[in-house]
C-alpha cells in the first residue's frame, strides 16, 4: 500500500550539465554500492560457518558504503542524539529511498521491509544481501514473524522498521501501525528490549519544493535517483536521536506505538516550523 498524497512531481528535464552530475556521482556511486556488496558477500561466506546469524564484520561494510555513498552524492547529513547501545529496535519516519543511506550510515543495523522489496530490480537484491527481515502484510503470518522477529533480536540483531508503513513526501509523519510492535511484548524479550525513536527530516535545496526528497505513490525510483545525482548544490538531511523507551514501561503495543509516534511528530514538526 503507497500513500497518496498531493500530486507526484513531473519528471525532471534534465541539460547536459545535468547529465555530467549524473554521470560522475553516478559512476563511481555504482562502484561503491555494488564493489561494497561484492567484498560483503565474499566477506559473508567466511563469517556465516563462523558466526552464524552474529554478523559481527560485514554490517560495517554496509555503514562505510552508505557513508560513502552520501558524500559522492553530496548530501550532507547531520546526527543528533546519542544512538542507543542496548538490545532493541528502532522505528523512524519514513520518507526516501534515501533513508536506507541515511539511517544506515550512522551504525550497523537490519530494517525491516514489505515483501514486495525483496523482488524489486537492484533493491531487493541489495536488501536481501544486507540481511533484510521481509514481512507480508498477511495476519495469517503475524505468529511466524512474530518468531522471526524474536529470533533476530535474541541474536543481537538491532532492527529499524518505519511504523508507517509507506513513505511520504517529507513533510508530514502518518499514523504509526502497532503491528508490529506486538513482538517486543513477547515473553522472552519484553523486560529485555528498548525501543528508540528517530526522526530523520529533509530539507530542501535553495528554490527547491519542500518535498524535494520525499518519494511517494507510483514515482519511479529511477527518476528520483537520476534527480538526486542531477541537483547542483543539495540541502540536508538531519538524524534525531530519541530517548529509548523500555517495552516493559508500556502497558500495550498501541500505547508504545502511539509514544514513539508522538515523539517523532514533535520532532519533525518543530523542524519544519524552522523552513518556513
Amino acid at each position: 500500500m503507497s500513500w497518496s498524497g498531493p500530486p507526484e512531481p513531473d519528471p525532471p528535464s534534465l541539460g547536459v550539465r545535468d547529465w555530467l552530475r549524473v554521470i560522475r556521482r553516478g559512476l563511481p556511486m555504482a562502484v561503491v554500492v555494488f564493489g561494497g556488496l561484492g567484498i560483503l558477500l565474499f566477506i559473508r561466506l567466511i563469517e556465516r560457518p563462523i558466526f552464524g546469524a552474529t554478523r559481527p564484520i560485514t554490517p560495517h561494510i554496509t555503514v562505510a558504503v552508505c557513508r560513502l555513498s552520501l558524500w559522492i552524492m553530496g548530501l550532507p547529513h547531520v546526527m543528533r542524539g546519542t544512538i542507543m547501545r542496548q538490545r532493541g529496535a528502532f522505528v523512524a519516519n519514513h520518507s526516501s529511498w534515501l533513508d536506507i543511506f541515511v539511517l544506515n550510515a550512522a551504525q550497523p543495523l537490519y530494517f525491516v521491509s514489505k515483501a514486495e522489496v525483496a523482488g524489486w530490480p537492484g533493491i531487493g537484491w541489495l536488501a536481501r544481501a544486507t540481511g533484510t527481515v521481509f514481512i507480508a502484510r498477511d495476519r495469517t503470518q503475524a505468529a511466524a514473524q512474530k518468531v522471526l522477529f524474536e529470533k533476530r533480536l535474541l541474536a543481537g540483531h538491532q532492527l529499524l522498521f518505519f511504523p508507517e508503513g509507506t513513505s511520504t513526501d517529507g513533510r508530514r509523519v502518518l499514523p504509526f501501525r502497532p503491528t508490529l510492535f506486538a513482538a517486543f511484548f513477547g515473553d522472552a524479550l519484553r523486560h529485555e528490549l528498548s525501543v528508540q525513536p528517530v526522526t530523520v527530516i529533509y530539507h530542501a535545496p535553495d528554490q527547491a519544493p519542500v518535498a524535494f526528497y520525499g518519494w511517494w505513490g507510483d514515482m519511479s525510483f529511477v527518476t528520483s535517483l537520476l534527480t538526486m545525482l542531477a541537483q547542483p548544490r543539495h540541502g540536508h538531511v538531519e538524524v534525531v536521536y530519541h530517548t529509548p523507551m523500555r517495552v516493559d514501561a508500556s502497558p500495550n503495543r498501541k500505547t508504545l506505538a502511539k509514544n514513539a509516534e508522538s515523539t517523532i511528530r514533535a520532532a519533525h514538526a518543530a523542524a519544519h516550523a524552522l523552513d518556513v
